[in-house]
């Protein structure tokens, strides 16, 4: 079992839509980049990333650097740091804990500079008023 920690160094975050002006229905594009995994003393991987936001049209963009401090058995770790050596994907648990982070982090931003969050808002089903059937009055 590995152990996340996931440490914030860098935000950048620029509105680029004039304030006044309304926001038109956006398209968000997201993109996580784990730049690479090194070992580090004391039974430790470090995980550098950069995770941006863009918005199409351009109303803003993010940009979010940090690093991911990966600990757990040594075992676990040698198989971490072998699999990017090969060029495969990080762990989901990694690219998660990164995630949630950052993704959480972005929010905050985009409240901050009043534009669409990073994330889909939960769409509601619209409530049809169901056709009560008539009272029937006959004895």
């Amino acid at each position: 079992m590995v152990q996340v920690n996931v440490f914030i160094y860098d935000i950048s975050a620029e509105r680029l839509w004039e304030t006044g002006r309304p926001i038109p229905p956006v398209k968000v594009s997201t993109n996580l980049n784990v730049v690479a995994i090194n070992k580090k003393p004391k039974g430790m991987l470090e995980v550098p990333f950069v995770f941006t936001i863009n918005y199409m049209p351009a109303v803003a963009q993010i940009s979010v650097k940090g690093k991911a401090h990966v600990k757990g058995a040594k075992d676990d770790l040698k198989k971490i740091h072998t699999a990017y050596i090969e060029k495969k994907p990080p762990p989901p648990i990694i690219v998660q804990s990164i995630s949630n982070v950052v993704f959480l982090e972005s929010v905050i931003i985009s409240r901050t500079l009043r534009i669409p969050p990073p994330i889909p808002l939960p769409k509601i089903p619209s409530v049809q008023k169901k056709k009560m059937p008539k009272p029937s009055y006959r004895a």
